[in-house]
């Protein structure tokens, strides 16, 4: 779990009150030399730049102690390493412009000695070091006096895996139904088995479409794609929205979810549509009827809850994997629990 540190900037003692509440979700707090640790309110001591006489006192002393430096060049990072090696608690860095390869420098170099803390100024900077080196810094220290960036880079770094339910459902008919426009949504991530997309004619039931990552003796694998079906099916472009297929484009946000439900979010790298002939599947789960309109090949999947079957070999009484959505409709993708919308 990442940690979150805020240093609340100039502002007036009733504002800062007002901020330091909205910050009860940080780890630590900074002011001046000392940081507050909010799991045991023990103290943190602030060294700005590496003194190894004052940081072996303090170590001595029992305490826990931090290394603040700016990192400008080559020498800036040295110090940061070394101040790993000499066992400080904690080193919070700041790169004035936040290049990417010094970060990823530090992170390597750091890993398992100290924990990093990089200082940023917002959700964007926390977004990048928190995901530098695929592994990202230990932490962030965001120095504002912003509330919304405060709950932005709290959401940001207090992130964990969420998890969807996925149910069960058993196939009740199979239909080939004629060509039609079908998506490939290619991501900028690798997938694998038992990963995939919720697609589904209904928002209230979607089918997990496993990626293109079986090998095939026609067709290379393709981990980054789930060839998701018909234009006008939805999926999940968050956790609370869905959005057709025929709406994502380069860039655009998308969730991914494997067998066991944990979701994680991927970037679209690029979405093909061209006309394939189409297949018509359909489920019932927990008393609702679903279904789902997926290209009518080999290659396409739905997860099952031990492995995944191509839909040309789909028959009835076979289950798949699919999510039920909460009662009630959606307006433009946002969940609207209390409408009443009949999908069919």
């Amino acid at each position: 779990m990442k940690e979150f540190w805020i240093e609340i900037g100039k502002t007036s003692p009733s504002e800062k009150d007002k901020l330091l509440k909205i910050a009860e979700v940080a780890d630590a707090t900074l002011e001046g030399t000392k940081a507050t640790l909010a799991s045991d309110k023990s103290q943190v001591d602030i060294l700005t730049g590496l003194d190894q006489a004052a940081l072996t006192r303090v170590k001595r002393e029992g305490k826990k102690v931090a290394i603040r430096i700016t990192i400008k060049g080559k020498e800036d990072e040295n110090t940061a390493v070394k101040a790993a090696e000499l066992s400080a608690d904690y080193i919070i860095i700041n790169c004035l412009d936040w290049r990417v390869i010094p970060l990823e420098n530090l992170i390597a170099k750091t890993r398992g000695k100290s924990k990093l803390i990089a200082e940023v100024s917002n959700a964007e900077e926390a977004k990048l070091v928190s995901e530098a080196l695929e592994l990202g810094t230990d932490g962030v220290l965001l120095k504002t006096a912003d509330p919304n960036e405060i709950m932005k880079t709290a959401a940001i770094v207090k992130e964990q895996t969420p998890k969807l339910i996925l149910t069960s459902a058993k196939i009740t008919s199979v239909k080939q139904i004629g060509t039609g426009a079908r998506v490939c949504v290619d991501t900028c991530d690798l997938m694998t088995q038992g990963e995939g997309l919720l697609v589904g004619s209904q928002s209230a039931g979607l089918f997990l479409v496993e990626a293109e990552v079986h090998e095939n003796p026609y067709v290379a694998s393709r981990p980054f794609r789930v060839n998701a079906g018909s234009v006008s099916m939805y999926t999940l472009g968050s956790l609370q929205n869905t959005r057709y297929l025929s709406e994502f484009k380069a860039g655009d946000e998308v969730i991914i979810i494997n067998r066991e439900g944990k979701a994680r979010k991927a970037n679209v790298g690029r979405v093909k549509i061209e006309f394939r002939p189409l297949i018509l599947i359909e489920a019932e789960v927990e008393g609702k009827h679903i279904k789902t309109i997926l290209q009518n090949a080999e290659t396409i999947r739905l997860v099952t809850p031990k492995a995944s079957t191509p839909v040309t070999e789909l028959k009835a009484d076979d289950e798949v994997l699919a999510h039920i959505a909460a009662k009630g409709g959606r307006h433009f993708g946002v969940s609207v629990p209390e409408e009443t919308v009949i999908e069919r």
